[in-house]
């Protein structure tokens, strides 16, 4: 066997495998329960499947432009997902939209509460 016919099998199996990763992230944002388990599904397995993808495919192109520009993609989509992933839950989290009964620690919860205490004083007191 070849090298290259090893590299085709190789990428092959990261194709495969993250397709059926990001199949399993898009299975789990219609059946998950709330937020926070969707937001997990949506972050975790999608940037590990297009990751495994992005490799499949930099196996089987094997040209230096082609390459770059796939580590680039796979830069930028580990930068900004993790970042999407954390606004969207704390701009839900007051609008309670997260289950609270599935939380183990609520850590924003005394942070939003001083916040609302702050600004009843705050509208309390004359200017």
């Amino acid at each position: 066997m070849s090298v290259d016919a090893v590299l085709d099998i190789i990428a092959a199996v990261c194709l495969i495998a993250g397709a059926l990763l990001c199949l399993a992230a898009g299975v789990a944002l219609v059946r998950f329960p709330d937020l926070l388990t969707r937001m997990h599904a949506s972050a975790k397995p999608q940037v590990l499947g297009l990751l495994l993808v992005l490799v499949g495919a930099g196996l089987r192109l094997r040209d230096g432009v082609d390459v770059t520009t796939l580590v680039l993609v796979g830069l930028f989509q580990l930068a900004t997902a993790p970042v999407a992933a954390h606004m969207v839950g704390r701009a839900a989290y007051p609008g309670q939209q997260i289950r609270s009964d599935l939380l183990i620690t609520d850590e924003l919860a005394a942070h939003l509460d001083r916040i609302t205490q702050d600004r009843r004083d705050g509208a309390a007191t004359p200017s």
